[in-house]
Formats: structure tokens, C-alpha cells, sequence
């Protein structure tokens, strides 16, 4: 007896070790207690807590099972060991640990809810209505009970759920009295109506619903779909009878315009009528332009143009960006743009006929603000410059005009002169976190890691850095902008570092709705609540998380083909074939690079010391979870697995985002790499049912291909050898990889990202053809299609880099080349082209030759 009491007192004495945040110390005296009595249900509870609070999770849910062997009716055990379950997506245990509690409970209204909720997301949809409806007969009904028409709401969503529609409505007639939330009652018996066809009832629901808010456009829209013969003239008659019974409401107005007449006519007519019947209404006369064409199209045009030009609307160029689209209309709207800019700066007025009052300066000023952008989007970059200065001349203050230059730049692959417009535009306003955010994200696009973070330091927390503060704040943008940056500049540590940081934000915000289980169920949120777990599951199809997991996955994989080793020590071997000056400028650098090392630890000892000071006056701040590892830049570059780490990556992007090509070719990369022919198949397998025209999954597929055959003269074992060879028939056509990128380049002779994948794919077979696979990769024709700055990059990064082989004589042919077609990208400009004489001096101020490069030219050697 005195043994199990100090081996329970010494696990008690852990669990407040462990709150007092010494860890080391909890565990000892955890185990000790545990070593002292295995029989005690205490002592493996209490082990259970401090996994579950390392969020080792499965560990804890083992120890919960061990403690439920010695005290299986333990309520608290019970309760710690769902919400571990539901947590970790265990569905089934988590349905029979409700079940115990049940039993052990039925009285407390969580037991029921909560045994209810684990069928309903195993899809048993009919024993969780079971459950639910034994609950509600045993439920006094109270006037205004918020969380009993909760519960019956969640219980309609499950029959809804079921597809059982009939019964869900009569659930809803049933149990009106008692539902508080009627807006939802409304819209749901709405939506069942519907589906049932009782569309008359249906919309006398939606006008209830519109008399309630006039501007919801669900109601709108699911007013539509309660007409039965949905006619253009019906739906008109209902959003006439709309506008007029709600005068003040825009949304009938607007939502008048969505539907379709037979004919253009028609639906012209439709518009000219909205458009006399509501002449402040930006919508018809915007929405008229999308159908007519030539004469017609440039008469509403024009009417349309004038209007907004005249009142000054910054935003009408993105209101007519979709019509570019069709090349005749973008051609109509240069011809009227321009018009408009002759005559106004000639007498002030949009026609020289016109007999109206003179049009203000500042028209002529939005006109030119127009003509940049739309020269802009056709490409023609040195007209969009020209306007966007004459419009500077006239007004230099106005902030739009620098943020569209800077835009202009970055199209034309000049993001140093980008960044010099943003940054006056934000200092012409430094109180707009929005210009600020846009100057810091162009200067990360620039390589200027360190200004961006000086940027964002104005709206960030005092006394800590930018850096760490936008850290703090899970700022993803700022930090996927920031990873690549730091990859473009071979600061692979660095960069990993960003995108560990984001992995770790998604798991935080998963780890975060393990404080809502209990919530959710004590308040009766339950349809919230299921939400949430979906959403929940799906967390990493964000685009934040994709962008920083293929940066990793391709950081990894280029680790693994050239890791990072010690370069001192192989240097220091060389020194006695090195002339003085070489020695010279190697002991500068290493001077230079020990006082960089020494900032770097003095600044770490001062975070660490920062936060030391700050955990002494908070001490449960850094108790909610267990410390992560910190992040060394050094130590993630010269990981010893990278194909390990980038399958950490890989997974989620295979569960989450299969219908996207490039995770399956990033998964080809990685299983190349290891060998896994099998896995190599499967990721080429389901590229090609994405899109088999796709250039990457050609050149994937050929190399595939090749290895295959490689590998079948090293006798592969049969089953492989089949499987191998059966599926790669029904994608290659039996054909071998040389006949197979023969045919590929036939079929696309104009397309250039096909050509540079077959020109790689011919070199690749056999090098001897180097001279017609490097033509193929860099022929630009004035018929070839598919040609643009971010391609023309690609190749050139790619005949440096030596996939063509030693092909320098050409891939200065081909930048100079590029250069006339782009001729303000840096990429392939040369340090004397560069007009920034900033960026010349912070160049000559930079010893690594390679640096000054990236820093002028925007890539890497």
C-alpha cells in the first residue's frame, strides 16, 4: 500500500514539474512512479498528460489505454482519451470510448452529442439520428432554448446529409416553435423546397427572406432556381418587382443583368432598359460590353469610358481587363483610349466635335493613367513607360502612378527599378500598410531581404525584430517571398529555414483545435464544430503551404546533387598552390566570413538572453506546448537525408492537392533520386492523367523510359519487369525514348516550352547531337508561340547550368538574343546596360563576383 501511494506521489510531483516547465525532471519522476507500481491507473495518466502535452499523441493514447486496464470506468481517463481520438482522426476508437461514457453517464448531455457525432462522421448517418432523437425525447423544451434548436438544427443537417430530404423538411415543419435561428430555418426549408419542386412555396420563403435583407444575393439566387420554367422573361418580371419594392437595394439591380436572352439583341435591349432605368448603375452599362461587338461595342464603349474618366475611377482598367480577352475589342479600346488622349490634350475635350463644357485636367491625367496599363498588358512596355512618365509629369504626387510603374518594370523583368517606385510611393504616404507591404514584397523579389525586413519593421512590434515578429504573426506571405529570395541567392539554409517556419504555422493552427473539442460540445456549436474538423483535414491545400513545400522539395533534391561540405579545409589544402594575391584575397575572406559568423552568434545570444529575460517575468508563456527545435540555417543545408525531408513535404501534396501536375512530377524528382522504379511509375502515371501534353512530363517520361530499359538488362525481377512494361505501353505507345521524342517535337514544331523539353530530352538519349537539340531549345521565330520572359529565363538558366552541355559560345548568343526582345529585363542585360547607378555602387561593394551578379542580373551565374 505504501509503495503504490509514493509511486502515485511521485508522478503527481511530475505533473507539476512539468507545469513549472522541467521537463527533464517531470519524466524522471514520472517514470519512477511508474517503475515503483505498473499496476497504477494514476501513474499512467499522469504519463499520458505529459506525452499529450509533448503532443506525442500516439504515445499518449497508449498510456490512456494501459490506465483504462487498471480503472476502465475512469471518467476523466475516458474523456482525455476522445478528445486524443477525435483529435488524431481515430474515428472508430473514438466511437467506442463515447459509447463507455454513455454508459457510464447518460444523464450529461455531452455523452449523447458526443456518441451521436462519431457516427455521423463515419457516415452512419442512421444510428446517429438514432442516438440524437433518443437524446431529444429526453429534453424539456424551454422557450428560447438556444442550445436545444442547436441540436435540432445539427440534427436536420445530418438527414440532409443522409439525402434524406422529405424527412428533413418535416423535421423543420415539425420543430419550428423551438428553432431560435430563423434566418437559417428559412434558407434551409428554402433549399429543401427546391429539391423537392415545391418552387411556389419556395419563393414566398425567398421574398420572406429578401424583405429581411434585400442585398443577399443567395436569396436572389436561390429565388431563380424556385421558378420552374425559368424563363429571361420571368426572371426580369422577379427582379423588376424586386427593385421596385426595394428602391434603395442594389442587388436586384445587378443580379437583373446575369441572365442570358436568346440573343445578343435581346440582351442588349435588356441592358439599355436597366441602364435608362437606373443611370447611376455602373453595372449595365459595364456588363453591356461583354456581348456586342464592332460598331456597337465601340458606340457603348465609349459612353462607358467617358463616364469614368470623367469622375476619375482608378480601378477602370481591372473593370475592362477581362474584354482583352478578345483581341478585336482590345484593339477597339487602344483606337477610343487614344483618341480621347489626342483631343483632350488638344482642346480639353474627349471628341473635338463635341459641343459640351471642357473636361478637367485631371481626366487627361486617368486617360494617360489607362493608356500605361493597357500597353502594359499587350505587352508593349516601352509605350507603357512613356505614358505612365507623361502622367508623372502632369502629377507627381498621385501614388496610383508609381505603383503602376513599378508594376510595368516587373512585367518587363526589371525589379530593381520596381522597387525604386514603390519605394517613393511609399514615401510619399508612410502611414498605407498596403504600399508598404507592396514595396516589401518587390524588394524580397529584388533579393533585398535585409531593406524588406527594414520595411515591415514600421508596422511591426518595438523591441522585437521584423523578422521574428512576422514569424510571430504567421505573415506567410512575407515569409514564402522571403524563402525564395534566399534561394534565388544559394541561401539554401535560409531558405529551408522559411519553410520550416510555415510548416510549422499549419501545424500550430492544427494543434489549435485541440482547445475547441470540449467547446464546441459544452456550447452546442455543433454544426460550426464539424466544420471546423473538415476544414481541418484539408488544412495543407492552402496555396502558402503549397508554394513553401515544392520551394523545399526542390531545395532538397538540389541538396542531394550537390550537398553543401566544408570548403575551408579543401581550400586550406590548395593554399600552397596559390600565388600571394590568391592568398590574400582568401584570408580577406575568411576574415570577412568569421566577423559575419561572430555578429551572427552575438545577435543569437542576444535573442536567447531577450527571451530568457522575458520568459523570467511570463513563466507559463512558454508552457503551452513543448519547445521547438531552433531553426539553424547551417544545419538544415547539410541535412544528412534531403530526399527523407522533402517526402515530409511531398505526402501532404499527394493527399491534398492530387489534380495539380506539378506535385506528382515534384514526387518523380524525389523517387528518381532514391531508385523507386514502382513509385517513379506512379508518379508519372498520374501526371499523364492530368495532362499528357505537359512539357515537364515529357521530359520525366523519356528519362523514365530510359532508365527502365536500363534497368530491364540488369534483369529486373518479373512482376516489376510487367508492371513496367504494361503501363509504360499504354503511355509510350510501345515506342522507344528516341522515337517517342522524335514524335513529341513533330507535333508541337511552333510551341517553344515543347521544343526546349524535346531539345533536352535529345541530348539527354545521346549528347553527340548537342548542336540541333541547343537550335531546337533556343529557336525563336516570329511564328513560335509560347515565348515569354519568365521561359526565356528557364533556357538560358538552364544552357548555364550545363544541361546542354559546355554551350557557353551560346547561351551568350541566346541572352543577347533575348535582350532584344526584352530589353529592359536584367536577365539578360549586362552590368554597362544597367541604368541604376545604385545598384552599380552596392554591385562593386560585393567581393563574390557571383553576388554582384544576381544583385544586377536577377540570376544566378
Amino acid at each position: 500500500m505504501w509503495r503504490c501511494c509514493y509511486a502515485e506521489t511521485q508522478s503527481m510531483k511530475g505533473l507539476i514539474l512539468n507545469c513549472l516547465g522541467r521537463k527533464e525532471e517531470a519524466y524522471e519522476h514520472v517514470k519512477r512512479g511508474l517503475r515503483n507500481d505498473l499496476r497504477s491507473h494514476v501513474c499512467w495518466h499522469v504519463y499520458g498528460l505529459l506525452q499529450r502535452s509533448d503532443r506525442k499523441y500516439d504515445e499518449a493514447i497508449k498510456c490512456y489505454r494501459n490506465a483504462l486496464k487498471w480503472d476502465r470506468d475512469n471518467l476523466q481517463i475516458l474523456r482525455d482519451l476522445s478528445l486524443l481520438q477525435i483529435q488524431m482522426r481515430d474515428l472508430e476508437g473514438y466511437r467506442d470510448t463515447r459509447y463507455q461514457l454513455l454508459v457510464l453517464r447518460p444523464a450529461q448531455r455531452a455523452s449523447w452529442i458526443g456518441y451521436a457525432m462519431a457516427y455521423h462522421l463515419l457516415k452512419d448517418y442512421d444510428m446517429a439520428l438514432k442516438v440524437l432523437e433518443e437524446y431529444r425525447k429526453t429534453q424539456t423544451v424551454k422557450p428560447f432554448d438556444y442550445e436545444h434548436s442547436e441540436m435540432l438544427l445539427y440534427q436536420n443537417m445530418v438527414m440532409r446529409e443522409a439525402g434524406m430530404t422529405e424527412e428533413a423538411l418535416k423535421h423543420l415543419d415539425n420543430y419550428d416553435a423551438q428553432l431560435v435561428d430563423r434566418i437559417t430555418v428559412k434558407e434551409v426549408k428554402a433549399k429543401l423546397l427546391v429539391e423537392l419542386g415545391r418552387t411556389e412555396e419556395a419563393t414566398k420563403i425567398y421574398w420572406e427572406l429578401l424583405d429581411r435583407n434585400p442585398a443577399n444575393w443567395e436569396s436572389y439566387h436561390g429565388l431563380e432556381d424556385s421558378i420552374k420554367p425559368a424563363t429571361p422573361e420571368e426572371r426580369l418580371e422577379i427582379y423588376t418587382l424586386a427593385a421596385e419594392k426595394y428602391p434603395q437595394a442594389l442587388v436586384p439591380k445587378r443580379l437583373s443583368l446575369n441572365f442570358t436572352a436568346a440573343t445578343p439583341e435581346e440582351r442588349l435591349e435588356i441592358y439599355t432598359l436597366a441602364a435608362e432605368k437606373y443611370p447611376q448603375a455602373l453595372v449595365p452599362k459595364r456588363l453591356s460590353l461583354n456581348f456586342t461587338a464592332d460598331d456597337v461595342f465601340r458606340e457603348h464603349l465609349d459612353k462607358f469610358l467617358r463616364r469614368m474618366l470623367h469622375k476619375g475611377v482608378p480601378p477602370l482598367f481591372v473593370i475592362l481587363r477581362p474584354l482583352y480577352k478578345d483581341h478585336e475589342k482590345a484593339k477597339i479600346i487602344e483606337d477610343v483610349i487614344n483618341g480621347y488622349a489626342e483631343s483632350l490634350k488638344e482642346c480639353e475635350l474627349f471628341d473635338k466635335n463635341d459641343d459640351a463644357e471642357k473636361e478637367s485636367p485631371t481626366t487627361l491625367l486617368w486617360t494617360y493613367y489607362f493608356l500605361a496599363q493597357h500597353y502594359d498588358v499587350i505587352g508593349q512596355t516601352k509605350q507603357a513607360l512613356e505614358y505612365i512618365n507623361v502622367a508623372l509629369e502632369h502629377t507627381l504626387t498621385l501614388i496610383e502612378l508609381f505603383v503602376v510603374k513599378a508594376r510595368i518594370y516587373k512585367h518587363a523583368g526589371n525589379i530593381h527599378e520596381a522597387v525604386r517606385c514603390l519605394d517613393e510611393a511609399q514615401s510619399l504616404d508612410t502611414a498605407d500598410r498596403y504600399i508598404n507591404s507592396k514595396c516589401a514584397k518587390y524588394m524580397l523579389r529584388a533579393n533585398m531581404v535585409k531593406e524588406a525586413e527594414e520595411m515591415c519593421a514600421k508596422f511591426t512590434r518595438e523591441g522585437v525584430s521584423a523578422m521574428e515578429n512576422l514569424n510571430e504573426m504567421q505573415c506567410m506571405w512575407f515569409q514564402t517571398e522571403c524563402a525564395t529570395a534566399y534561394h534565388r541567392m544559394g541561401k539554401y539554409g535560409e531558405a529551408l529555414k522559411k519553410c520550416q517556419e510555415i510548416e510549422r504555422h499549419f501545424s500550430e493552427i492544427i494543434e489549435d483545435q485541440f482547445d475547441f473539442h470540449t467547446y464546441c460540445m459544452r456550447k452546442m456549436t455543433l454544426r460550426a464544430y464539424v466544420g471546423l474538423l473538415r476544414l481541418e483535414d484539408v488544412l495543407r491545400q492552402h496555396p502558402f503551404y503549397y508554394k513553401a513545400a515544392r520551394l523545399a522539395i526542390q531545395i532538397y533534391t538540389h541538396l542531394y546533387d550537390h550537398p553543401i561540405t566544408d570548403s575551408d579545409d579543401t581550400q586550406q589544402a590548395d593554399q600552397e598552390n596559390l600565388s600571394e594575391s590568391e592568398l590574400k584575397k582568401l584570408r580577406n575572406k575568411r576574415r570577412k566570413k568569421a566577423k559575419q559568423e561572430a555578429l551572427r552568434l552575438e545577435k543569437q545570444r542576444q535573442e536567447e538572453s531577450r527571451r530568457e529575460a522575458q520568459k523570467a517575468k511570463n513563466p507559463d508563456a512558454e508552457l503551452d506546448g513543448p519547445k521547438e527545435e531552433e531553426l539553424v540555417p547551417d544545419k538544415l543545408a547539410k541535412t544528412e537525408d534531403p530526399l527523407g525531408e522533402a517526402v515530409k513535404f511531398l505526402k501532404p501534396l499527394q493527399l491534398l492537392a492530387p489534380d495539380r501536375i506539378e506535385t506528382h512530377l515534384l514526387a518523380y524528382e524525389i523517387y528518381s533520386r532514391k531508385g523507386k522504379l514502382l513509385l517513379m511509375l506512379q508518379s508519372v502515371k498520374r501526371s499523364y492523367a492530368i495532362d499528357k501534353t505537359h512539357p515537364q512530363l515529357h521530359l520525366c517520361l523519356a528519362k523514365f523510359l530510359h532508365t527502365v530499359m536500363t534497368k530491364q538488362e540488369e534483369t529486373l525481377p518479373e512482376p516489376v519487369s510487367s508492371v513496367l512494361k504494361k503501363e509504360l505501353e499504354m503511355m509510350s505507345g510501345g515506342m522507344s525514348p528516341l522515337s517517342l521524342n522524335t514524335a513529341f517535337i513533330a507535333r508541337y514544331p511552333r510551341s517553344l516550352p515543347h521544343q526546349f523539353a524535346g531539345g533536352r530530352v535529345m541530348y539527354f538519349l545521346d549528347p553527340s547531337l548537342q548542336d540541333q537539340a541547343v537550335d531546337m531549345a533556343t529557336k525563336i521565330d516570329n511564328d513560335t508561340e509560347g515565348v515569354t520572359l519568365n521561359l526565356c529565363i528557364d533556357i538560358l538558366e538552364s544552357l548555364r547550368r550545363g544541361d546542354f552541355g559546355k554551350c557557353d559560345t551560346v547561351a551568350c548568343d541566346f541572352k543577347e538574343r533575348c535582350h532584344e526582345l526584352y530589353p529592359y529585363a536584367l536577365a539578360f542585360s549586362t552590368p554597362i546596360d544597367n541604368n541604376t547607378p545604385d545598384l552599380k555602387a552596392k554591385a562593386n561593394n560585393i567581393d563574390n563576383a557571383d553576388s554582384a551578379n544576381i544583385l544586377l542580373n536577377g540570376t544566378e551565374p
